[in-house]
C-alpha cells in the first residue's frame, strides 16, 4: 500500500537513475527488468507445477473451463 513515503530501495534505485542516459541504455535496461521479473514468475509457475503434481492434463482442463459471470436477463 502507497504510503507516500519511498522505500530505501527505491531511493537507491531514484539515485542510480538520476542521470541523462542515452534512450537506448533505458530499453536495455526495461528489457534487463522485464526478463528478471518473466524467469522469477515462469520459475515460481514451474514450483507450483511440480508441488501440485499438476501437467498437460491440468493445462488442457484450464483451456476448456468457463469461468464467465453469469448474466441474468431482466425479469429473470
Amino acid at each position: 500500500m502507497p504510503t507516500g513515503k519511498f522505500t530505501e530501495a527505491q531511493l537507491e534505485l531514484l539515485r542510480m537513475f538520476s542521470r541523462q542516459y542515452p534512450d537506448k541504455l533505458w530499453i536495455e535496461v526495461k528489457d534487463l527488468l522485464s526478463k528478471y521479473f518473466m524467469e522469477k514468475a515462469s520459475g515460481e509457475m514451474n514450483n507450483l507445477f511440480e508441488q501440485q503434481e499438476w501437467g498437460d492434463k491440468k493445462i488442457q482442463e484450464w483451456a476448456t473451463e468457463h469461468m464467465r459471470t453469469p448474466y441474468h436477463k431482466k425479469g429473470e
